[in-house]
């Protein structure tokens, strides 16, 4: 059997390779040449050399402010998202009633899109704000707390799952051990539960950080950048230079390219300082 796969493997491999590249490899290399020339088209471009990523960098495209913005709401939302997430976990995997009927009512706000949580959340916080004269849109404080809030309402249950399946793998001799030894539960936390579930540790961090990152339809539906573009994250920045400004396809396109490699790199990164931290089984 096994010599029969490996020789018709390229056989079924090869239509989802060929859709991979046609879908995801070739738009993923267009778009990087793109990044170097202006355009209106694929088929209608000149060469710009670095011009792109000159004005991309330049005051008044405000893809600093967007970014130094992201990074502050990413590195809140990893933080409160996946502690929130952990002890849940923690609590759901105690002999209690109803934890099938808790984690389902937890992971089921992942379920919704982002455009309608946008539009739910800004009417919920809208209506607490207005009760103090203030409304989401008056203060970018409001709209970055937020943004904040209703990313760890739509993650916190999907991350549980996550460390829940990894709270279940820790073997129960190592905990029983522990306590006849006279560890507290910090100890058994700090020393034995947290170092066996890093693997979950770096799956949720990664996950939560490009979510992070990448955000889009809440930032849109929620504050859709106001007010003065100063709750604007990257997504957006780069998404309103490409399709709202005539001229500046080029530009965004360059955005688009910069945002990709500093995603890429920090989550390497991430994955990389979590993976040394994990311990074998």
């Amino acid at each position: 059997m096994e010599k029969i796969l490996k020789k018709h493997f390229p056989l079924f491999v090869l239509p989802t390779f060929l859709v991979f590249c046609i879908v995801f490899i070739l738009p993923f290399f267009l778009g990087i040449g793109l990044s170097f020339a202006k355009f209106t088209t694929i088929f209608n471009m000149e060469f710009a050399g670095l011009q792109n990523y000159i004005v991309a960098f330049s005051k008044g495209q405000r893809f600093g402010k967007a970014f130094i913005f992201t990074v502050l709401f990413t590195i809140v939302s990893v933080i409160t998202i996946n502690i929130f997430a952990f002890c849940l976990a923690l609590i759901l995997t105690r002999k209690i009633r109803a934890t099938n009927l808790f984690r389902t009512v937890f992971f089921m706000p992942n379920l919704i899109g982002g455009i309608v949580l946008g539009y739910t959340w800004q009417v919920m916080i809208n209506a607490v704000l207005l009760s103090y004269g203030k409304t989401l849109l008056a203060d970018p404080k409001f709209g970055f707390w937020g943004l904040v809030i209703l990313m760890n309402w739509q993650l916190i249950g999907y991350m549980m799952v996550i460390y829940i399946a990894g709270l279940q793998n820790v073997p129960h001799s190592l905990i029983e051990a522990a306590k006849i030894d006279g560890a507290t539960r910090w100890q058994i936390l700090r020393h034995i539960t947290i170092p066996m579930v890093m693997p979950s540790i770096t799956i949720c961090t990664f996950l939560t950080l490009t979510n992070s990152f990448k955000l889009y339809d809440q930032n849109l539906a929620l504050t859709a950048g106001a007010p003065m573009y100063k709750t604007e994250m990257l997504a957006m920045n780069i998404v309103d230079t490409m399709f709202s400004r005539n001229g500046f396809e080029g530009v965004g396109q360059a955005k688009a390219v910069v945002f990709f490699i500093i995603v890429a790199f920090i989550a390497y990164l991430q994955i990389k300082i979590t993976r040394e931290k994990e311990v074998e089984h």
